[in-house]
């Protein structure tokens, strides 16, 4: 995921960053590679907050609310990583990162829910951002998955346990009245 969210980065970097003459010409690729790890970990640090029915809700959404409370902290987290790290002045930061996250993020969405577009889709996100790549995670998804619809996980109906069902559940209680229903708590 982060190869495909550094080249949106460099995408949209061009007239939030390249084309700033407030940023020097020298710092513009440092501007453009610290963004797109500055975000990557901002979606690493909510997911990781077990704050999964944010980044679902972001990611199945069409158009990005700049006033949703993720875009704030995404862009709030990534302006104090810039001004930190490369010493870009707090305003250019805030300014350049407000015009290009929501753009990026739109973007990401847009491939992610593109059945033609097979770069990049929501669960692969979703790993990425939860370290879904590792055996342990493997294995608990695996398990919620198989033994999810004997709890009544499958909100849906749709005979499987996935993204759709959590962020049902979310709604009913979070990961943690999920997680309850799976052990009998």
């Amino acid at each position: 995921m982060l190869a495909q969210l550094s080249q949106l980065v460099q995408e949209f970097g061009a007239d939030a960053v390249v084309k700033n003459e407030a940023i020097p010409n020298e710092q513009n690729e440092a501007v453009l590679q610290e963004t797109s790890n500055s975000i990557f970990s901002s979606l690493q640090k909510i997911a990781n907050q077990a704050d999964l029915s944010q980044i679902a809700g972001l990611l199945q959404g069409k158009d990005i609310d700049k006033n949703n409370p993720v875009i704030h902290e995404i862009t709030s987290q990534v302006s104090n990583s810039l001004t930190e790290k490369l010493g870009i002045n707090s305003e250019t930061a805030t300014n350049s990162v407000t015009a290009m996250i929501p753009q990026i993020l739109s973007s990401l969405i847009e491939k992610a829910n593109d059945p033609k577009d097979n770069s990049i889709n929501i669960s692969e996100i979703l790993d990425s951002l939860t370290g879904g790549d590792s055996p342990e995670h493997a294995g608990i998804m695996e398990a919620i998955s198989t033994y999810g619809i004997h709890f009544g996980l499958d909100q849906n109906g749709d005979g499987k346990v996935d993204l759709d069902d959590a962020v049902e559940l979310s709604k009913k209680g979070g990961l943690g009245g999920m997680l309850g229903k799976l052990f009998g708590k």
